[in-house]
């Protein structure tokens, strides 16, 4: 009986046909070597085996070195779309926030917009300014009660006492940052205000303060002008004393002078007025206000009516504050009138302010009849003022 031939096995020609010359140790191995599989399978197998060092080296090298790039571009793909996610996040975020915080819905076409926008405003130092405005006078007309009143503005700063930088030559020397050392510390924003009476009625002064800023504000306080000679004199009476130095004759010649009456001061033993006298000579407005009128135009100087003044503040204080340009934030809310001295008194949040004692102090008698030629010695007078400052203030004539 003839024998029926395995499907798994090969005769021997097979192992010589499978047989290959390669430049590689390479074996060529018989399907049978291996598990039988179903279906029809090829006669040979490949198995590689490198026998040579230097060539396994080089195969293992170049592979690692693959598998090397590939974990890397792999990693830096991973990385990138991370951190694109989370920029595409924090740029949403931002956005989020910036629409929340704007009513309106303005586009920001540069990045750096975006970045002022964000960034955290810087807090306000407060610094020494020059003055930006100034209270030229006149004396014993109430620029001490306009500086107080206008210190209660929370835009206001004030130099705490009269500087007098521009009418004494000693100090005007010093230079402006002498006299910006003088000044209080002040916000952006705020105004500084000083004072010196003196100013009105010395010569140098305007060309000195325009040298400092030609655009400075001017505040120019007046009385009645006859009133304002009265208190002048009871000043200077009061300031007198009873010893004079031997060496100092002017001095000497000066407190004399107060010990007199006022109306021997006044009027000259002729019966003419006595214009040399300073308390008179300062109330002549008209001749002082022509040296700032060359100087600085109409509109920088405001006349404040020292007389209304007292008598109801807040209108007055309205004028000053839109020549000032302020807000309006003063008003009859911040006096009450002191029926013991006669006129209002200060008032803020925390506290109440009185002037000093030596503000409104009582005048002496002075005789009606010379009062009455004062009056009218100065309707001219006045009238001259009222035509330059385009305004008639109603001052009694007799």
């Amino acid at each position: 009986m003839s024998q029926l031939p395995n499907k798994h096995h090969r005769p021997e020609a097979t192992y010589r046909s499978c047989s290959q010359s390669l430049p590689l140790d390479i074996l060529w191995l018989p399907r049978s070597s291996f598990r039988p599989a179903e279906g029809e399978l090829a006669d040979c197998v490949l198995v590689v085996g490198v026998s040579r060092p230097k060539l396994a080296a080089a195969l293992l090298s170049v592979t690692l070195l693959s598998l090397f790039l590939t974990f890397h571009v792999l990693y830096d793909s991973a990385l990138y779309s991370i951190q694109a996610a989370s920029m595409a996040s924090a740029a949403s975020e931002n956005r989020k926030m910036l629409l929340s915080q704007e009513s309106d819905t303005r586009t920001i076409s540069h990045p750096m917009a975006l970045r002022k926008r964000l960034r955290p405003p810087k807090q306000p130092r407060p610094a020494r300014r020059l003055p930006q405005a100034l209270i030229i006078g006149v004396r014993k007309c109430g620029t001490r009660a306009l500086l107080e009143m206008l210190y209660l503005h929370p835009m206001v700063q004030k130099a705490s006492g009269e500087v007098h930088f521009f009418d004494r030559d000693e100090n005007y020397a010093l230079g402006l940052e002498w006299y910006r050392s003088k000044m209080p510390l002040s916000f952006k924003g705020q105004i500084t205000i000083e004072k010196s009476p003196s100013y009105f009625v010395t010569p140098e002064v305007p060309e000195r303060v325009r040298a400092m800023n030609s655009s400075v504000r001017l505040l120019l306080i007046v009385r009645e002008p006859v009133t304002r000679a009265i208190s002048d004199y009871t000043q200077l009476r009061s300031r007198a004393t009873p010893s004079v130095p031997a060496q100092s004759q002017s001095t000497g010649q000066a407190i004399a002078n107060t010990a007199k009456p006022f109306e021997h001061l006044a009027i000259s033993p002729d019966g003419s007025i006595n214009v040399a006298y300073r308390p008179i000579a300062i109330s002549l407005y008209h001749a002082h206000l022509h040296r700032w009128l060359e100087v600085f135009p109409r509109e920088q100087i405001l006349v404040v009516n020292g007389d209304q003044l007292i008598e109801d503040p807040v209108p007055q204080l309205r004028r000053i504050e839109k020549f000032l340009g302020l807000e309006h934030k003063i008003g009859r809310k911040n006096f009450y009138f002191n029926e013991t001295k006669g006129f209002y008194c200060l008032r803020n949040d925390t506290t109440d302010k009185c002037l000093r004692e030596t503000k409104g102090r009582k005048h002496p008698r002075v005789d009606p009849t010379v009062v009455t030629k004062l009056r009218k010695f100065f309707i001219q007078h006045n009238q001259k003022f009222y035509d330059l400052v385009g305004e008639d203030l109603g001052w009694p004539e007799d």
